[in-house]
């Protein structure tokens, strides 16, 4: 059964998009497309669910707010 997870992806300074698993702490990747990022994204949970127990997540991910100040 697929689960779905939650990533904040952003791109860094050399044009690098990164993306990170919320749900699962230190689970993280990066690529030099959005395609590509999605692709590495879901061997990184993939892998990360290999090696590692799937944390209990408590709370809910509601999203990401921008604001100006």
């Amino acid at each position: 059964m697929a689960k779905t997870y939650n990533l904040i992806i952003e791109k860094d300074e050399e044009d690098w998009y990164v993306s990170e698993v919320i749900e699962l702490p230190g689970c993280h990747t990066q690529a030099k497309s959005m395609d590509e990022l999605i692709v590495r994204t879901k061997e990184a949970i993939k892998a990360y669910l290999e090696t590692e127990a799937e944390p209990e997540i408590s709370s809910q991910f509601i999203g990401v707010q921008r604001v100006e100040v």
